[in-house]
């Protein structure tokens, strides 16, 4: 079995399993409850747990008690290493992580087959945080499923879209959709307050096209996921909307994160 190691245990959230499970279930605990939304598809930041676990966990809390309900997991997250053009599906048979693996569906590549902006490539995913970090929170709350992991570079919101499609067919409830993205980037407190709540409304709105260069690390998948989302009509809830200046760090430059849920 080819396993993907863990890249950031240890850096990003915690390499001891025991510690990892109870950090990740105290950001799930401390979330606001949605007993009325019932998500197809999530955004959530990937940044360092000390900084953005309590707004991811904003996002994974609206999945407690769907242990059993999603079967198959589609992760979508920018590479922040390798460039290169298209959507990149991973050849490893599981992702790893200090809570144990999680086995990758098979029967993604033959659904994929035939799309030329998917591309079968395991180096943008060797240290790649931005699908890792968002596992432990799937593994507290869904228990047991299957991956399918997805490092974006670049693509249109079509193609994002398209790939999105051909991997929830209609009437498919057993499959989420999760976009891992943080917002905006190094700004001082106030000015990413404002550019992260201009970002927020175009995801509430299904705007893709109103999220610039610089609004999103993940504005591909982000943007494919509000395209799919628009053609679906589901609607976009932001459950949380924060920085790293208002979690654990300085107001001089500050990350955004926001948490969103499609349903």
């Amino acid at each position: 079995m080819r396993v993907r190691p863990p890249a950031v245990a240890g850096a990003f959230y915690p390499d001891d399993a025991v510690l990892l499970a109870g950090n990740v279930d105290g950001y799930l605990a401390d979330a606001e409850r949605h007993p009325e939304l019932a998500p197809r598809a999530l955004v959530a930041p990937h940044a360092g747990y000390l900084y953005s676990g309590p707004v991811a966990g904003s996002a994974f809390a609206t999945l407690r008690g769907a242990a059993g309900r999603f079967r198959r997991v589609v992760l979508l997250g920018p590479s922040h290493y390798v460039p290169f053009a298209g959507l990149a599906l991973s050849s490893a048979d599981a992702f790893a992580t200090p809570l144990g693996r999680v086995p990758v569906d098979a029967g993604a590549r033959e659904a994929l087959a035939g799309l030329s902006q998917v591309l079968l490539a395991d180096a943008p995913h060797e240290r790649e945080h931005s699908l890792e970090v968002e596992l432990p929170f799937l593994q507290r709350t869904l228990g047991e499923f299957r991956l399918v992991p997805l490092a974006v570079g670049e693509a249109s919101d079509e193609q994002v879209a398209q790939v999105l499609a051909r991997l929830t067919g209609e009437g498919d409830g057993e499959t989420l959709i999760v976009v891992s993205t943080d917002l905006s980037h190094y700004h001082s407190y106030d000015t990413a307050r404002r550019l992260d709540q201009r970002t927020s409304a175009a995801i509430e709105a299904l705007r893709p096209e109103a999220i610039g260069d610089l609004d999103a690390c993940g504005r591909v998948p982000l943007r494919g996921l509000l395209a799919w989302a628009r053609t679906r009509g589901l609607a976009a809830t932001c459950l949380d909307l924060r920085n790293s200046g208002d979690t654990a760090g300085p107001h001089e430059r500050v990350v955004g994160y926001g948490a969103y849920a499609f349903a």
